[in-house]
């Protein structure tokens, strides 16, 4: 293979640079968002604690919408990069299930990730703007792969047949969404038994053994 020439090299140093910025742009974003709030992610903020200028978190993104689908896209690499080094494609599909519903409500109050998605959530609906459709997307994504799990325990016949794969997932998913809102609403409270319990019912629920009674 023919060595790399300078000008290909300076462009892939050029696109790395620009990668690592909008990262940075990014996970600043969710500091400021998750410890002061919606309203004080402004451009001259999140370049501030990035360590950049506001003029490139406005280069980067144009706008609050395009920051915030950036800031969505961004907290679904990392969950696609979690399933994937926490093996659930290789799990029954109903302990990956449980899994992913422990893992969320474990990392809810650890990460400034999960604690800026959903206040973003709530002032984009309370807002009534267009990024409620980012959002439907986003949660959209979780219910597709969500339901298609459950179409599997179906096949490997660990998950009842009678249930509808598409509103077991958004059970599912709409468990978490009104837990982590409530997190938000009360952080205080202790999300361990409401975690045991979460599962508990969904085992109860789904599973075509649930424990005696």
């Amino acid at each position: 293979m023919p060595p790399l020439s300078s000008s290909t090299a300076a462009r892939r140093t050029q696109a790395e640079r620009r990668d690592e910025s909008e990262r940075l742009l990014v996970e600043a974003t969710l500091a400021v968002v998750s410890e002061q709030g919606v309203s004080a992610a402004t451009f001259d903020e999140v370049g501030r604690q990035a360590g950049y200028s506001r003029g490139l978190a406005t280069q980067r993104f144009g706008s609050k919408q395009g920051l915030t689908e950036a800031v969505i896209d961004y907290l679904h690499q990392k969950r696609d990069a979690w399933l994937e080094h926490a093996h659930l494609a290789e799990m029954p599909a109903l302990e990956a299930i449980f899994h992913y519903v422990e893992s969320h409500l474990k990392d809810l109050g650890r990460e400034h990730g999960g604690r800026a998605y959903f206040m973003l959530l709530a002032a984009a609906v309370a807002d009534a703007t267009a990024l409620r459709e980012a959002f439907a997307a986003s949660h959209e994504r979780v219910r597709v792969w969500l339901r298609a799990l459950l179409e599997r325990g179906q096949r490997e016949g660990d998950i009842r047949a009678d249930i509808d794969p598409d509103a077991g997932a958004l059970m599912i998913g709409s468990l978490l969404l009104g837990l982590s809102i409530q997190w938000l609403v009360d952080p205080a409270m202790d999300l361990d038994p409401i975690r045991v319990t979460s599962v508990a019912t969904l085992r109860q629920s789904f599973s075509t053994h649930p424990p005696a009674g």
